[in-house]
């Protein structure tokens, strides 16, 4: 997916929180927004996910150079980030199947075996309510890097993981994530040390 802003800015109220920002996003690469706390990273990304409108400018979303209009974004993308609930009264088995129902999988991969690769296996018929934070995050990961689409969204992506989560993380993304776009938004460079273009927010300011 080919990613267009130009001269995008937005507010809350009077206060600007990023401004003419002009950059292309292609198709394959992977970039990472980095910024302090607070600094305005989640409200990038989530602008370029088509969840948040813009102020001014534009954001333009195509694929092999077809626009795709703004209401239909998100069929094309998947996100992971801490304020991405999961539902907590499902099991894992469940609420990947429920996802699968809009998002296919990668071929040639099934659920058993995402719960395998990321650990968790022998929690797959446990409801996700009784899972530790840094269980919750991998399974977050999981249905977002395991997802067919070309957009791949990450924001804070390691939050609650530990050590070993950490190298799972850089797994999966190593392994499954290798043709897809993948904008990773953070400030550990733990998180984002794969990627080839490192924007800073403060740059659109």
């Amino acid at each position: 997916m080919t990613i267009n802003l130009t001269n995008a800015g937005k507010r809350f109220n009077r206060d600007w929180i990023f401004r003419k920002a002009t950059y292309t996003f292609f198709p394959g690469q992977t970039y990472a927004i980095t910024g302090s706390n607070g600094s305005g990273k989640s409200t990038l990304l989530q602008a370029i996910c088509g969840s948040l409108g813009i102020s001014e400018g534009k954001i333009e979303w195509s694929i092999n150079n077809k626009p795709i209009d703004a209401d239909n974004v998100y069929n094309h993308l998947t996100l992971a980030a801490p304020y991405v609930e999961v539902i907590e009264e499902m099991t894992a088995v469940e609420f990947l199947q429920f996802h699968h129902q809009f998002k296919p999988l990668l071929p040639s991969i099934t659920i058993k075996e995402i719960l395998k690769i990321i650990g968790l296996e022998k929690s797959a018929i446990k409801q996700i309510r009784y899972y530790s934070s840094g269980m919750k995050q991998r399974i977050k990961l999981a249905q977002a890097i395991f997802s067919d689409v070309p957009l791949l969204l990450l924001d804070e992506p390691c939050t609650n993981l530990d050590v070993t989560g950490f190298e799972l993380y850089n797994s999966l993304i190593k392994n499954f994530a290798k043709e897809k776009t993948i904008i990773v938004s953070s400030n550990d460079l733990n998180e984002y040390s794969f990627c080839k273009e490192v924007i800073s927010i403060l740059d659109y300011k």
